[in-house]
């Protein structure tokens, strides 16, 4: 590999989600600790799955993996991370301020703002804390998909230039250091744009989609001075996956993607990565993944799919064009298909007379991209954190600032320039499309399932001081959340792969959507390769690994469909809207 030669001591893969990063990582991990370096692979994914892919419990603390001397694990968990963030501020308050005000600290830090910079603060220590980390020769990240990671990477600079310019940190804690903490950003900033210390590992699928996300990705951190990157194209069909129709077509859609790599990405370093046979769990699975998959085929039997899969996408679509309205959210992990699902049902619901909000919470989707075209009663849009910010500190300003002299309008604008003022601004947004479903129909493509809980946090936040404010006055209130919670007006439509890891996660999702009220409404199991039903052992060994993952969505979901994979890209709209057509997916 390629990116690994003189490897400096940070690694960062990064790309669509989807793509494979967490594989690549992990197996990046076990290669560097065999070679007798000491290697700390860390997750600053909200949903991480490290520990399933190496079968034991990780989290928030220093974990070692039994079988893998030499290499240590660790998750950065939002709500861990934001417990002890609280406690570092509050903690040395007891005992000297009064109780009612230590509530006062306590409420003001408790919204997804602090959530985000208490996760930032645990990403910083990793780069700067030579007292703890020292030992290590590599420390490798497993990130979140793009959008998120975008963010986190940028923010040592935006917080070291907002505190620079005199910005009011409350927002950080109460006498929590100012200068130490400048310094903290200001040293990770040194790491991260410092080639000797860190490389970006840019991972995508062979797909143009995917190859655009990196693009954008290396162009955004280029930009904060993160010049040394690597490309590494992950599951790329095999020769041995044989000649027949399906194959011959994804292998020659991968191709073409391959040769009309933009110009940007091109010219970089390039590793190239087979498909694998199975699911990448387990260190002996990590340990060949370099290699060439010499895992035993098939052998001819067909692959059928599980009774009670006989629901398509199109009887979906009835079942939520009998309400007349409502919101619909796809919501999964990143590279599931959410944006091809979300942009298939607001199709079909438009060329049935409906009006139509599509739109994403996702900062790296392009649901132009996907639909490729204009159509009659559908309306298109796109939650941007930076557009949204902008119109949020206008509307701020306007507001509350229009009644203030202009020492105060100045400290309220420089309060408006906090990085954390993005995450009000797109809960804002969110908010408004949720209640604009009450009379149309909004399909939603969230981003991938970190980044939406903590959405949706900020919606439970929203809800508990709005519930404080009016219950007291025994005034009706209806919130986002409620919204959500409520059956008639919000349909959560999970989408995952029928692969292991997806499933797990789509799982764990759904638990968490639980403990929140939300029930999810249907599961879309996408790019089904056993609802393709393939002929070559290559693929058939594929198929036959997602039977029990199509079974287990069956026994969790109230209904579901599944989407086979598909010879061509379901980009555009004649394409998009064969998914919709009653079309059986499968046997």
């Amino acid at each position: 590999m390629r990116y690994l030669n003189d490897a400096p001591r940070f690694l960062f893969f990064t790309g669509k989600g989807g793509v494979g990063k967490t594989s690549v990582a992990c197996a990046t991990a076990v290669d560097l600790a065999m070679r007798g370096q000491h290697v700390l692979l860390v997750s600053t994914d909200p949903a991480s799955n490290l520990g399933q892919v190496f079968g034991i419990t990780i989290g928030d603390h220093l974990t070692d993996i039994p079988s893998v001397p030499r290499l240590t694990a660790l998750e950065i968990d939002p709500e861990q991370a934001v417990d002890a963030y609280r406690e570092r501020i509050i903690g040395p308050l007891r005992g000297v301020l009064p109780e009612t005000e230590l509530a006062g600290i306590t409420e003001g830090l408790s919204g997804s703002c602090t959530t985000e910079i208490a996760s930032f603060d645990e990403f910083t220590r990793l780069l700067t804390d030579d007292s703890v980390y020292e030992k290590y020769e590599h420390v490798i990240f497993d990130t979140a998909p793009t959008g998120h990671t975008i963010r986190l990477l940028q923010l040592p600079g935006s917080w070291t230039a907002f505190l620079s310019a005199g910005g009011d940190a409350s927002c950080l804690g109460p006498l929590a250091g100012l200068d130490t903490r400048r310094a903290t950003y200001e040293a990770a900033v040194a790491a991260l744009t410092d080639p000797t210390r860190t490389r970006l590992v840019l991972v995508a699928r062979p797909q143009h989609s995917a190859f655009k996300e990196i693009e954008r990705t290396f162009s955004e951190l280029t930009a904060i001075g993160m010049t040394d990157g690597f490309v590494v194209i992950n599951g790329v069909l095999p020769d041995r996956a044989g000649d027949e129709p399906i194959a011959v077509a994804l292998r020659s859609r991968e191709a073409a993607a391959i040769s009309a790599m933009p110009a940007a990405i091109a010219d970089l370093p390039r590793d190239v990565l087979e498909l694998k046979t199975g699911n990448v769990v387990g260190v002996d699975a990590l340990r060949g993944f370099f290699g060439q998959d010499c895992s035993d085929a098939a052998d001819a039997d067909a692959v059928e799919i599980p009774d009670g899969a006989e629901a398509s996408l199109a009887v979906l679509v009835d079942e939520i064009e009998g309400d007349g309205h409502g919101l619909v959210m796809c919501m999964g992990k990143g590279g599931v298909g959410k944006t091809t699902i979300a942009s298939a049902v607001a199709l079909a619901l438009a060329d049935r007379g409906h009006d139509v909000l599509l739109t994403t919470t996702d900062p790296a989707a392009h649901l132009t991209d996907t639909l490729g075209g204009v159509v009659e009663g559908l309306t298109v849009s796109r939650i941007d954190p930076e557009s949204a910010l902008e119109q949020y500190r206008a509307h701020v300003m306007a507001t509350k600032g229009k009644e203030l002299d202009e020492e105060g309008r100045a400290a309220l604008a420089e309060d408006l320039m906090s990085p954390c003022t993005a995450e009000v601004a797109v809960f804002q947004q969110f908010s408004r499309a949720v209640h604009d479903s009450r009379r149309a129909f909004v399909v939603m493509d969230t981003a991938p399932t970190g980044h939406t809980l903590l959405l949706l946090d900020a919606a439970g936040s929203y809800h508990r001081e709005i519930a404080r404010q009016m219950g007291s006055a025994n005034m009706t209130y209806s919130t986002p959340l409620m919204r959500l919670q409520d059956p008639v007006q919000t349909k959560i439509i999970i989408v995952t792969l029928a692969e292991t890891t997806p499933v797990l996660e789509a799982t764990a999702l759904q638990d968490d959507l639980e403990r929140a009220g939300i029930h999810p409404w249907a599961w879309v199991v996408n790019n089904s390769i056993a609802a393709a039903h393939p002929e070559s052992a290559f693929l058939r060994t594929r198929a036959r690994n997602e039977v029990a993952q199509i079974a287990r969505v069956r026994m969790l979901a109230d209904r579901f469909a599944v989407v086979p994979l598909l010879s061509e890209e379901p980009i555009g709209v004649a394409r998009l809207s064969a998914l919709t057509r009653g079309i059986p997916q499968h046997a």
